[in-house]
């Protein structure tokens, strides 16, 4: 997002695992604390998982769930090696450093999934009751990647992981100021820390109506993009859904590879591939100065190429239209940031013949989605003009020369935002866009963070057209 990150949806059943932790250095002298981080943020069975943990009492539990249309606990015990230790002041940034209290060794059986990690701890002797007092508890989660890639499904979803840890500001700081400590805006921050995610908003209730619907996915992190890019050979399509703000450049430049190849290309998701990370530590780290680009050691040579800030800064040239087909340049908000807090949240078709729409019996001018407010939060869109009562793009912002606006939605950015830029029209009205183009390979985008939920509502035409795209794009 690019300001003040306003609204957070949490499912009730993730109300326990998702709840932040207290840590040792804040808490009152006295009470009990747990939390930890794995050493990866993906594996691959056979592979060890190291949990870091910090605990204030000796024994603790560990109960771990791959998280779909059902939720299947496939490991619990209770362990005595529980130690506390500190809190380093650039935690945020460089990680907490806390030994691994035990190794876990992926068996064969667990599935390619999300798995969630829930630890708690009571006081010796007790029983466990309100939160805060004599019992605590927190979470963290690792991704499982399939044992042979491609061979159960064609369908690889890569979940929004550097988003998860841009936002996160345990230990100090995140990207965004306005939860930092002292209001500070970090520019690096470490996954050695503790680390709950935003996967409960968006990516699990698509992931769970897929599961429901018989469709069968793979999973890895943004950084397998990155680090394992072989990974996508064996896949027809791959998922980018609700949230999936930051990207290295290797991560794109592999996918966009694997798009001119032929593959296939889904964003279920807005405001995505805005902002240029680093990886660093192996992955285990992320640089991004965003509006502060003049103090990244990058920005006094002569390749800007890799400068973190916004993909479509000029001194990138770099839009993420490219890529997507859209980008945030050109949408914005919608029922978000104070920016159309009375809009419809629904799409208005505009080609309805297009195979997208197959099955749905919409019709021109239709809108669909509002009910669920699948155009809200923050939204992509592109340039275009109106020819014969229908957007056309421009491609002056890099939208591809066969990229179709199939629907919109009206969109803008809150007061300020254009100082994120030094070239920006300001107050200008742009819109969330579902679209689609084809170089190789076909790349959908449905322009908006909340497409997803309509798949909880069982909105029947975002869910027909889910199928369409699914089915198609992944044969």
């Amino acid at each position: 997002m690019i300001s003040t990150f306003s609204r957070v949806w949490l499912l009730l059943v993730f109300t326990t695992l998702l709840a932040v932790p207290v840590t040792a250095a804040e808490d009152d002298a006295g009470s009990i604390f747990i939390e930890g981080y794995t050493n990866q943020l993906s594996y691959q069975p056979g592979e060890k998982i190291q949990f870091h943990l910090n605990s204030s009492e000796p024994q603790y539990s560990i109960e771990i769930t791959r998280l779909g249309a059902e939720n299947k606990t496939v490991y619990k015990e209770t362990r005595q090696n529980g130690a506390a230790h500190p809190v380093p002041e650039d935690a945020s940034s460089n990680g907490c450093h806390w030994p691994a209290a035990f190794e876990l060794t992926v068996p064969d059986s667990w599935a390619s999934g999300y798995y969630s990690v829930r630890l708690a701890v009571r006081d010796g002797g007790g029983k466990f009751i309100q939160r805060n007092s004599r019992s605590a508890e927190s979470s963290l989660f690792f991704i499982v990647r399939p044992q042979q890639p491609g061979s159960q499904t064609k369908i690889l979803i890569q979940l929004s992981t550097n988003t998860y840890n841009a936002y996160n500001n345990w230990g100090g700081s995140s990207l965004y100021s306005y939860h930092g400590r002292n209001h500070l805006q970090g520019h690096r921050v470490s996954f050695d820390r503790p680390l709950a995610g935003q996967f409960s908003n968006w990516e699990y209730p698509f992931i769970a109506w897929a599961e429901q619907n018989g469709y069968q996915l793979d999973y890895a992190a943004n950084s397998d993009l990155e680090f394992h890019p072989e990974i996508l050979q064996h896949y027809k399509l791959v998922l980018s859904v609700g949230h999936d703000e930051y990207w290295s450049a290797p991560m794109r430049d592999h996918l966009e590879q694997y798009i001119k190849q032929g593959g296939n290309v889904a964003f279920f998701s807005g405001n995505s591939v805005c902002w240029q990370v680093r990886s660093e530590d192996d992955g285990r780290a992320l640089t991004c100065w965003k509006q502060w680009y003049n103090q990244d050691p990058v920005f006094p040579t002569d390749d800007h190429s890799t400068l973190t800030t916004l993909w479509s800064h000029h001194l990138v040239n770099r839009p993420e239209n490219q890529l997507t087909g859209v980008g945030f340049l050109y949408g914005g908000y919608h029922k978000s940031h104070g920016q159309f807090m009375d809009g419809s949240a629904a799409y208005r078709v505009h080609r309805p013949e297009h195979w997208i729409f197959e099955k749905t019996g919409i019709k021109q001018g239709d809108e669909f989605g509002g009910k669920d407010t699948i155009v809200g939060y923050e939204c992509d869109g592109c340039q275009f003009v109106m020819q014969d009562g229908l957007p056309v793009p421009t491609h002056k912002d890099g939208t591809p020369k066969t990229f179709q606006i199939l629907a919109t939605c009206p969109a803008k950015w809150a007061p300020g935002d254009s100082l994120w830029y030094d070239r920006f029209e300001k107050d200008r009205v742009g819109a969330a866009v579902l679209g689609m183009y084809t170089n190789g390979g076909t790349v959908l985008t449905v322009g908006s963070t909340d497409w997803a939920h309509g798949l909880r509502g069982k909105d029947p035409i975002v869910q027909q057209i889910t199928r369409n795209v699914l089915d198609r794009l992944s044969k």
